[in-house]
Order: structure tokens, then sequence, then C-alpha cells
């Protein structure tokens, strides 16, 4: 017999060589029909696995992450399987599960795909998975493997078997379709209702440009046609909220050829957007005791190599600039951290004047390829709120709970309110991708969770996530169409202190090394934007809009009205604009309705007669006449409801 522990603590015996699914019987009628898949002591299994020792097991349904990504991946082998049926000779490489849905990355060699293939591929992969076809895995040894995909001809499936180890090496079956596979598949492919493939697009073999290029078809499938109807129409709300689509019609930013791919251009109305974010996140770091700092856009490429970013980012970093002097070698900035140590390194410090808060609107770059390009949510230069603070080891509880505060603040003034806190620790398996002492590891990593405990924070905790110096806190956010950002993060690093050689003077008259956060609640102010801009749909807080109230006259004979109900509103700093075009009042209406202008005020003949003005909301229609003042009135009641003050 062998003991298995449930999620819950519970533990139940089972003869040796049960399977999750007899675990999943064991329990309930209803769970074993809808579970379809499992992980035994951390590591993914299929329904079907013979368990052989006591451990802990945790069963997947369609409602589970883990439970949609086998699901997900089990529909990249349908789909590879159609492909090699309607296009014989094809060549695959790799079809993982992605966030939604999956793809497979083929090379086709003189045929083509496009989306109008794609009615027959789908139908090809319900006749498949209407056969109920069981996911069989087998361990084959490298020689083996490797023989099958040379009879193949299959170059990428050979070039992956050869940087596996013998005795690692995994087959998937299904009906007369065979893959190399690690694992992790729903228990046959009835499971599969309903299927829709999205997009065809050109990949790199394994992602560097200098290898062949090749057809990438992503695709998404569910256990029911109802659920595949309802993210449809959730794709087609995506697509009206596209930022890159809303950017350009209320004119925020533009792309040029000419300056260079991934690289923004902020028109007037997105540059005063970014100025307000700004400002509204200086006023709350100012409360919270941030000094502001500057630092230059390049920096000498010893900096980085000093800090380890040039190790981890080097390949991603534009190339060196070379001065007129041979010796001397810079770098496009990649990290504002490396120049905020020589900032603190700059005079001696002691413990009294800690911690040290610098915070700067900092911009960096770094080389992303042009496939993954995209909007302003992957670019190639983008503003980091970035800020470090620098304090003793005593005080970073305290420190670190305060920048928690200010990132729940950004969030709740943004209208982010669902959202799940990540605890992104290191990967034990493989020490050699991070730097610093185990020591120091253990240490920050207590911190973060024994902070997010005494915040009341819900968080789950994903291991091997941290960046390469230290573990962190990341903000995991749901927009208004369910899907997961990452925003906002909150770093801890006892590592960069040591290789800057930091230090304050202690109490003790001793020379002590201090603890560095790093945090940024929007993370990249360009990402941020994309964002806000898909979750609001472009319609901002009012507080953040470009403009606030459109005055709309219902001819040139009330043109000066409307300039002084302007002047008016400007007073109370409320910003506005004056439509005096010679066109009819429906087209000014629904023109601005358009452009998510939150108030549209009408001046007419009663309006000039009464000093009143005659006010629509966007979205909500007419809210009738009223006084300047108590329009002024509504508007700050509304923005100020919104934009509480920092405490």
């Amino acid at each position: 017999m062998i003991k298995i522990t449930l999620p819950d603590g519970s533990v139940k015996e089972f003869e040796k060589n049960s399977t999750p699914m007899d675990v999943a019987k064991s329990i309930s009628e209803g769970l074993a029909r809808n579970v379809i898949s499992a992980s035994f002591n951390g590591e993914t299994v299929e329904t079907v696995t013979p368990l052989t020792t006591d451990g802990n097991l945790v069963l997947y349904t369609w409602n589970n992450d883990e439970g949609k990504k086998a699901f997900w991946h089990s529909s990249a082998h349908v789909l590879a399987q159609a492909l090699e049926e309607l296009y014989p000779g094809v060549k695959l490489t790799i079809g993982p599960a992605i966030d939604n849905g999956f793809y497979y990355d083929v090379d086709f060699g003189d045929q083509a795909v496009s989306e109008k293939d794609f009615p027959a591929i789908e139908n090809k992969m319900l006749e498949i998975a209407r056969g109920k076809h069981e996911f069989n895995m087998r361990s084959v040894s490298k020689a083996d493997a490797l023989s099958y995909y040379k009879d193949q001809g299959n170059e990428f499936k050979v070039e992956l078997i050869e940087n596996l180890e013998d005795g690692t090496i995994t087959f998937c079956d299904h009906a007369t379709f065979t893959d190399l596979c690690r694992g992790g598949h729903i228990p046959n492919t009835g499971y599969i209702k309903a299927v829709k493939l999205l997009s065809a697009a050109g990949a790199y073999w394994r992602g560097d440009e200098k290898n062949k290029q090749l057809t990438r078809v992503y695709g998404i499938s569910f256990p029911k046609q109802k659920e595949l109807k309802e993210y449809l129409a959730l794709l087609e709300e995506a697509k009206k909220r596209d930022h890159r689509k809303l950017g350009k019609e209320l004119e925020l930013f533009t792309f040029s050829a000419k300056v260079g791919q991934g690289l923004p251009l902020w028109l007037p109305k997105g540059a005063a957007l970014r100025e307000r974010l700004e400002q509204f996140l200086k006023k709350a770091q100012q409360k919270a005791g941030y000094e502001q700092v500057v630092s230059p856009h390049i920096g000498q490429k010893e900096l980085y190599v000093t800090s380890g970013h040039y190790a981890k980012y080097g390949e991603d970093s534009f190339q060196p600039i070379h001065t007129p002097k041979e010796d001397e070698e810079f770098l496009l900035k990649p990290m504002n951290c490396p120049h905020h140590c020589e900032i603190y390194n700059a005079k001696p410090w002691s413990y009294k004047d800690l911690p040290k808060r610098y915070a700067e609107f900092g911009t960096v770059y770094r080389y992303e390829q042009s496939g993954e390009l995209h909007g302003l949510t992957r670019v190639r230069g983008f503003t980091q709120d970035d800020a470090h603070i620098f304090c003793t080891p005593e005080q970073l509880d305290e420190e670190f709970k305060n920048v928690i505060d200010l990132v729940l603040y950004v969030f709740g003034s943004l209208g982010f309110e669902n959202f799940t806190a990540q605890v992104s620790l290191r990967d034990p398996e493989n020490p050699d991708k991070y730097i610093g002492s185990t020591e120091n590891w253990e240490k920050a990593e207590n911190a973060i969770i024994n902070a997010a405990n005494e915040k009341g924070l819900n968080y789950v905790i994903e291991t091997g996530e941290a960046a390469f110096y230290g573990p962190k806190l990341d903000f995991m956010v749901k927009d208004a169409l369910g899907r997961k950002w990452q925003l906002g993060t909150i770093q801890v690093d006892y590592n960069l202190p040591e290789r800057f050689d930091l230090s304050y003077k202690g109490s003790d008259d001793k020379l002590h090394r201090p603890v560095m956060i790093h945090r940024a609640p929007f993370g990249s102010m360009e990402r941020f934007v994309a964002i806000l801009l898909e979750h609001t749909g472009g319609n901002f807080p009012l507080w953040l809009m470009p403009e606030q109230a459109i005055i709309l006259s219902l001819s040139e004979k009330y043109e000066k009205y409307a300039e002084k109900v302007l002047n008016l509103l400007e007073n109370d700093e409320i910003r506005a604009l004056v439509d005096n075009r010679n066109e009819t009042i429906g087209k000014k209406i629904r023109e601005a309705e358009m452009n998510k202008i939150p108030f549209m005020l009408i001046v007419g003949e009663n309006e000039e007669k009464e000093a009143t003005v005659s006010v629509r909301k966007h979205g909500e229609g007419d809210l009738g006449s009223m006084s300047v003042k108590s329009f002024t009135d509504l508007v700050n009641k509304e923005i100020s409801s919104n934009l509480k003050p920092f405490k």
C-alpha cells in the first residue's frame, strides 16, 4: 500500500500502482468525470500514471490553470496530427500550451497555410478528437529517438533530442500519431469538444533570427462549445480595446520606421497623459520620503559587468558604443539600479541617515527581436518608474510593507481592483541562474513572505520566477476582460550592495552592508499605459483624461459664451476645449463620444441667458442644465472620490 496526501492535508491509502484517476474515483464520481490532469510530488503526471511511492497528489480539472495547460498541450498534439495528415511531409518542431491556448511551430516546406485553410484543419482536429484516443507516454532511448526522427528527415526534433540526456526522453502516442513530449495530457482526445485556430505567423526556429523561419499556428480549444463562443465574444471585445487601435484613435502615441522599431513616439495628448501619471506617483513618493534623482542614458560597460546585468542581459543589449578613445566602451542603459548604487556610493552614510529612497523615471533600452515587438507592451526603449531603497536589515520589514502600501494605492487610484500577489522565489535546482549566497537568498525570501503575510495579501508562491539578483513580490492584475497582467514589482536584494561595496557606519562604529529594495509600481510607463488603455477601453479615470470636457456651441453666435465657459473651467483647473465647428450638434456629440471625452457641455441661447450649461456624460447621456460652478463641483467631487491622497 502507498499513502497519498491530498491538498486538504488528508491522507488515504491505496494499492501500489494506483493512478490519479483511481484516487479521483475514491473521492467522487463527479470529480473522476472532471479530472483531466494531476501532479505528484510537484511533477506533472497523467491521470493514468501508476503511483508507486507515498507522496502528495493534486488533481486538476478544467477550472484549474494546470488543467487548462494539460488540455491545451494535448490539443497541440491533435493540431500536429491534423497538419501531418492534411499536409504530408511537414516537419513538426515544438507545440506548447500558452496562457490562452496553444501553438505549434511547423516547417511546411513548399506548402503554405493561411487563415482560409483553418476551417479544414479545425474539422480534421474535431474528427480526431471524436475518436477518443488515449494519450500514452513511453520512455525511449536516445539512440532510438534519434533514429526515429532521422528516418523522418526532421532535423528540428533531432537537434532537440541531441540536447537531452539518455534516460530522460519520452514519446507520447495517440491514435497513429507520435511526438517527442515530456508529458502532461488529458485522458483522451474526446475531452476536446470545440476548437478554433486563431492566427498563423512567422517564427524563427528557437527564436533565433539566424535560423530558419517556421510557421507558428495558434489555436485554442474548450471542453464545451458554449465556452468557445464566450471566448470569441471576449476576443472581439479585446480587439475593440486593443491599445494600438485606441492609441491611434485617441492620438496618444505613434511609431516611425525611420526612428526605429520598438521606439514609441509620444504625441502631445499621450505626453500629457504620461506627465499626469508621473506627477501622480511623484506626489505620493514625496509623501513617502523618496528623493528624485536623474541618471544618464548610457554607462560604461564595466558598470553593468559589476552589477551582473551584462552577463544576464548582454545578448539583449544594443551593441557597445565606442568613444574616440579606443579603450572606452559604453552601453545604452539596460537597468537603472547600477546607477543608483553609484549615487548611494557618492558619500559615506551612517545608520542614522538610512533609509535612503532614490526614485527616477529612468528610460532604459533592451534589444527585443522584431518578431516579439508588440505596440507598447514589448518595446526596445521604455521608462521605468524605478526606485531603490537602501536600508539597514532591521528596517527591511517596515520598508517593504510601506512599498506594498504604495503599490496598493496606485492600483486603487487607477481602478485595478482584482489582483493576486505572486512571491517569486529562486529555483533551488538551478543555482547557476542566480548571484549571491544561499544565506542572503533565504533572508530575502523570508522577508518577502513575512511582509505579504503581515499585510494580509492574497498571494501564491512561484518557484523559479525570481530575478537573477533577488526574490520579488509581483502583482498579477486581472483587467476588465479577465486577462492577467504582471503590474508592479518589489524585490529584495542583498547582492548588488555586495557587488558595489555599499556600506554605512553602524551604531557600533563599524561598517555594515545595507539591504536594497527595488520597486516599480507601474513597471514601465509604456506597458502600464497599454494595459490601462485596454482595461478602461480608453475611458481613463476622470483625473487622468487628456480632456475632461468639451464645450459644444449650437452655432457661431455663442462662440464668445463658449470661450467664457472655457475660461471659468480653466480657472478651476478642468481640462476642456471648445468645438465651434460649423457642424450639427448631433455630429459634434457623436464625435465627442467616439473620442471618449467624459463631459459634453452644450451652450446655446437659453444657456447664455441663464449663465448655465447643458451637460451630457459620456456613455450615460443627458444630466440636465446647471451652472458652471455646479458642473465644476460635480467634476471635482468625482475626481476626489477616485483620487484620494496617499497617506
